[in-house]
């Protein structure tokens, strides 16, 4: 059986990653900050619930600590979690408004990837997915065609932009361990007012494809549901 932890899968994409794996015969631990609704959404999808905080770091540690004493391992850790930040004009944006974004969106993927560590390595095939985005991508950000292109947040797209690099590093750091990063894309979520035309299953298709990699999978990629994302 495949154990399975997912950050922020409370709701939208990380609720549904956690649906979906779960039908695919996956042991789901959803992870959530918001201990009532973490455990109405595990309740819900027949998973349990952990709580953890990823912008803490007792959270963290007492998370990956309650995991060795029930699962004793992890075979698959979705940073799932994730904020947009701030949507005030560019001359606005200060540092406090930075720090919040990054904790988040960056740091808290490095807090939770270093708790968790350990407990991925006692799998035979450790599994490593980061929600990232092509709204980090400098390809997709400079093609005036695509909605990346039109779309201005410089603390998401910078921290998300630190999200794939962070992945490509790890990967490379971590021959036993495959570490890839998904983009779901443009898709109808709390993020956007429910305004993107993707659907949240085909948002999570590239999470769910990374997430259930074989032995033989590839890592340090980029991939959306097409297919390999331009950086």
């Amino acid at each position: 059986m495949t154990t399975t932890f997912i950050t922020g899968a409370n709701k939208s994409l990380g609720y549904e990653t956690a649906r979906r794996l779960i039908e695919a015969g996956h042991t789901v631990l959803v992870g959530a900050r918001d201990p009532e609704r973490g455990r109405a959404a595990a309740d819900a999808l027949g998973a349990r619930f952990v709580q953890i905080d990823v912008t803490d770091e007792a959270s963290v540690a007492a998370a990956a600590a309650d995991v060795e004493a029930r699962e004793g391992r992890v075979d698959v850790l979705i940073n799932n979690a994730g904020v947009s930040g701030t949507h005030r004009p560019a001359e606005e944006i200060t540092a406090a408004d930075a720090g919040e974004v990054f904790e988040v969106n960056v740091v808290g993927i490095v807090r939770v990837t270093h708790a968790f560590l350990p407990l991925l390595r006692k799998s035979a095939n450790p599994v490593i997915v980061n929600v990232s985005s092509g709204m980090g991508s400098f390809a997709a950000t400079h093609d005036p065609g695509r909605a990346e292109g039109r779309a201005v947040a410089p603390l998401y797209t910078a921290s998300k932009a630190a999200v794939t690099m962070l992945t490509t590093q790890y990967a490379k750091s971590w021959p036993d361990v495959k570490v890839n990063a998904a983009d779901p894309g443009y898709t109808a979520t709390d993020f956007n007012g429910h305004s993107g035309p993707q659907t949240v299953t085909e948002g999570t298709d590239a999470i769910v494809e990374l997430a259930t990699l074989g032995a033989d999978g590839p890592t340090g990629t980029f991939r959306d549901r097409h297919g390999a994302m331009p950086w």
